[in-house]
């Protein structure tokens, strides 16, 4: 099993509908390959972990890569692991300027990868959200 995190660029802002029917779209097709993760989105900024069997890990991520809606997908990390972070999830989702509890995006991520026991896949998701949080997508 292994964990990959990737971050890309969207090639214009992505409306709220727009962004709804992608997560439908990629939470029916993880569920279906065994695939679980989170995405975070500022402005049109895109971070992503991916977790699961590693064909399934990387055949998901080379279809996103090839989506023509965005541009400059990087892996930031690819690692093999022993348990997933994002069991319960098929895709997790937190857009940026919305928040869920009574404080701030960077609050809500924090609370969503609090369980997450790798440090650098916290420091990756806590980073983006700071500097992201104001984003509006």
């Amino acid at each position: 099993m292994i964990r990959l995190i990737y971050i890309s660029t969207a090639r214009t802002t992505l409306d709220s509908e727009t962004m709804a029917a992608i997560l439908a779209t990629s939470r029916r097709n993880n569920q279906a390959v065994d695939v679980t993760g989170l995405l975070l989105v500022g402005g049109r900024r895109f971070l992503q972990v991916l977790e699961g069997p590693e064909e399934a890990v990387m055949q998901t991520y080379e279809r996103i890569r090839r989506d023509d809606r965005h541009y400059a997908a990087v892996v930031l990390s690819r690692r093999a692991i022993e348990m997933r972070s994002f069991a319960g999830w098929a895709m997790g989702y937190q857009p940026a300027g919305t928040v869920h509890g009574d404080g701030e995006v960077a609050d809500d991520v924090a609370a969503m990868i609090a369980p997450i026991g790798d440090a650098v896949t916290q420091a990756y998701f806590a980073e983006f959200a700071r500097k992201h949080a104001a984003a509006a997508y």
